[in-house]
């Protein structure tokens, strides 16, 4: 009898990641619960926080596998939605506990969009920690649960450069450099992340200066004309798109 996914997202998250493992599935975990398995000072007071749904990137090669591995863990297959996106992204469910699981392959799109096409082979369950921030700080619509998750990664992780278990700063500036909307949308968010540092007993200093570190980097990069040109029209054009959410069927109208 398969066994179903746990009540607890971060037990199941490990469980996840083992079978995975097992399975020689390459899946790697985003958001929220991402940060938590990476930074130990998600997992305690004042940044500890409930987790629901779980988030995924997969390669593209994976895709066919990642279709029996989560059937195969408990879960059922929003088939609908997989017929009509699977080449991009997937959906599952876990009933028993109302919760989701969002896999996107190759691809992160929420507000802007991530090619994680090269990001997928690290060791662990998790994308990088420069990944996993931008998994929160490309929302534009970016929340207060958002914001504490960003500030656990910089409590736990140093900014360097070509460095997957730091927060590469030379990465997300080189992406930030590519597309002012992505850009216009960290700015925004990282002074959303430090009004949310002022509220929150922590080591208010050390975060401040990565953050600060981090931005000093994406500033100096030297921009196209492209982004110059996108620049000069601003917010007077939408820059970022709101991602529809996918309803589950085991959620109330």
């Amino acid at each position: 009898m398969t066994e179903g996914p746990l009540e607890d997202p971060i037990e199941e998250a490990t469980r996840v990641a083992g079978a995975a493992k097992k399975a020689g599935v390459n899946v790697k975990l985003l958001g929220g619960a991402g940060i938590n398995l990476h930074s130990p000072s998600a997992q305690k007071a004042p940044l500890k926080r409930k987790y629901g749904d779980l988030d995924y990137a997969i390669p593209k090669r994976d895709r066919k596998a990642v279709l029996s591995l989560f059937p195969s863990l408990g879960y059922e297959a929003n088939e609908r939605f997989n017929l009509m996106n699977g080449d991009r992204r997937l959906y599952f469910y876990d009933p028993a506990h109302g919760r989701q699981v969002d896999i996107f392959i190759d691809v992160f799109k929420m507000s802007h969009v991530i090619d994680l096409r090269d990001r997928l082979d690290l060791d662990g369950p998790c994308c990088s920690p420069a990944d996993l921030l931008l998994s929160k700080l490309q929302i534009y619509e970016v929340n207060r649960k958002d914001l504490v998750d960003t500030i656990a990664l910089f409590l736990d992780h140093r900014v360097s450069s070509g460095d997957d278990d730091a927060i590469d700063a030379a990465y997300i500036a080189h992406l930030a450099a590519d597309d002012w909307g992505l850009y216009r949308t960290l700015q925004l968010n990282i002074k959303k992340l430090l009004a949310t540092l002022d509220e929150i007993e922590v080591d208010r200093d050390l975060v401040r200066s990565r953050v600060e570190e981090l931005w000093a980097v994406v500033e100096a990069r030297a921009k196209p004309l492209k982004w110059r040109l996108r620049a000069q029209v601003g917010d007077r054009l939408q820059w970022y798109e709101l991602p529809e959410e996918v309803r589950s069927p085991y959620q109330p109208e």
